[in-house]
């Protein structure tokens, strides 16, 4: 897909985070206009046996890019997956970053529903519905 980059040259910052997502990271966020983006550089330990992006990195990223999504747009509540649905449609290699964007398509008293999609470059390489719980305090 694309050359290695450097993400903090094109604005972006790592976070380091704890848990699961600490383990794929460093995630790298990007305010952009309509929101934020977030990203991960893969690496040679990202690649599943026959060298590409594991599919569970990009749901990962998806699967945190929509909850965040989900938590600004309700007060910064905690978000719970419901439901994720990921669709693959070209693979990632390592040296891409992936990055991850999503919306709020329709917000109920509980619960949000999600569209997103995963990019490297100009290209879609994964798109994501996901479904949250959205937790009072």
């Amino acid at each position: 897909m694309s050359t290695p980059v450097d993400p903090a040259s094109d604005g972006w910052t790592p976070r380091t985070l704890p848990g699961f997502a600490g383990l794929v990271g460093p995630l790298w966020t990007r305010r952009e206009a309509d929101g934020w983006a977030y990203a991960i550089l893969v690496e040679d330990r990202h690649a599943n046996p026959a060298g590409l992006a594991h599919g569970g990195l990009v749901s990962t990223l998806a699967d945190h890019a929509l909850s965040v999504v989900a938590w600004e747009a309700n007060a910064r509540r905690p978000c719970i997956t419901v439901a994720l649905d990921v669709r693959f449609l070209v693979p990632a290699r390592p040296g891409d970053l992936l990055v991850a964007r999503g919306r709020v398509v329709r917000q109920t008293g509980s619960l949000a529903f999600l569209d997103g999609r995963v990019s490297v470059g100009d290209v879609d390489i994964a798109t994501a519905t996901a479904i949250m719980s959205v937790r009072s305090g």
